[in-house]
């Protein structure tokens, strides 16, 4: 785990320690930080929003379909997987900025929990050195941390590593938001109830305070847009579950981590807002319009090439033929007509792959 949060700590250190040069006080170098990453991911979230716009654009044909198969859901699901590759839409999308928020988290831990490393750039075994001083385990995450509040209180332990003790005091001094130290973790029940220990105690708070206001913007969007969405009962849980499982965790890693939350919420809802006020019905539906065409001429094109929902249309028919396969072994009766329509089915498709191959228009109610 230790050699992950190196592997991606890197990078943002290096951003990190710029920003840091340019304003000299870590607070304020998180908030910068924050919108570059933002600037920086802005084409991924875009696109998210885009594809989730078009998503918007099929729920009256969706609900047809939902509609018309009610009572087949493998149907439902293949006229649904049918209507995606037509549309030239990826349903999982929208997984994107989930992974990379992960992505993102692992840095940013990384950065807060190493800043002897990333903003000070001290070579390894001066930190290491420190780091026994110090008598904290080298391999702990939290090791720079605890060098850093020891240096504090016993600074001649570290005059045999020259500037070192100078260098990393004037760091401690910047390392905090208002006089709070942003590498010490928040408490519920502090020893003493000072400025500090109320203004760490609060950063947790208003973390999940700005993911729900993003959270409860983005369920009052999306019920506006699709009145007939269902599922809100679960909407509504994760929309409070995911917040407080962010308090809950800001609570058991330094401040500067719920002080990154706060921002990355907060412009994360500034935003998605802007990209739901740019993508209007009427602009929406000419950009759907246009990724279609795009789809369709990349797919004559390259039409070796096989779109996410085509791969997983082939594995749902593969599933499928293991599922008829299990059922004639097993001796279970299938009725004619179940029989013929599944023959039909077979024959249509295989049709339909021919003329793909082919380049030739293929009509469902053509039977010759």
């Amino acid at each position: 785990m230790n050699a992950l949060y190196d592997i991606i700590g890197i990078p943002f250190g290096y951003l990190m320690r710029l920003i840091y040069m340019l304003c000299n006080n870590y607070a304020v170098a998180i908030i910068l930080f924050t919108v570059v990453t933002k600037i920086l991911l802005f084409p991924v979230n875009y696109k998210t929003q885009k594809n989730a716009a078009r998503m918007q654009l099929l729920n009256p044909k969706m609900k047809k379909l939902r509609k018309s198969f009610a009572n087949n859901p493998q149907r439902l699901q293949e006229e649904q997987q049918k209507l995606y590759i037509e549309e030239g839409i990826n349903p999982m999308g929208s997984c994107m900025p989930a992974f990379i928020q992960m992505f993102l988290l692992f840095g940013v831990l990384d950065v807060i929990y190493k800043p002897i490393t990333h903003i000070l750039n001290y070579a390894k075994d001066i930190r290491i050195d420190a780091c026994k001083i110090a008598g904290a385990k080298i391999k702990d995450l939290r090791c720079e941390l605890e060098i850093m509040t020891h240096l504090q209180k016993n600074p001649d332990d570290y005059i045999s590593l020259g500037d070192f003790s100078t260098k990393v005091s004037e760091f401690t001094d910047k390392y905090t938001i208002f006089g709070a130290n942003l590498g010490k973790t928040p408490s519920f029940s502090p020893d003493v109830w000072n400025r500090e220990s109320i203004i760490l105690f609060l950063i947790p708070i208003l973390a999940g305070v700005a993911q729900i206001l993003s959270s409860f913007y983005s369920q009052i969007h999306q019920k506006k847009v699709n009145p007939d969405m269902q599922g809100g009962g679960c909407m509504t849980f994760m929309m409070y579950f995911f917040p407080l499982l962010t308090v809950w965790f800001a609570y058991s890693v330094p401040a500067g981590i719920g002080f990154y939350w706060i921002w990355s919420a907060l412009f994360s809802f500034i935003i998605t807002f802007a990209l739901n006020q740019y993508f209007t019905p009427e602009r929406t539906e000419k950009i759907n319009e246009k990724e279609k065409e795009k789809a369709r001429i990349y797919a004559e094109k390259h039409p070796e090439k096989k779109t996410f929902m085509q791969r997983m249309m082939e594995q749902q028919e593969l599933m499928n033929q293991q599922q008829n396969s299990a059922k004639k072994n097993n001796g279970d009766k299938i009725s004619r007509s179940e029989m013929n329509k599944y023959n039909r089915d077979k024959i249509n498709e295989a049709r339909r792959r021919m003329a793909e191959k082919y380049g030739d228009i293929y009509d469902e109610n053509d039977k010759d």
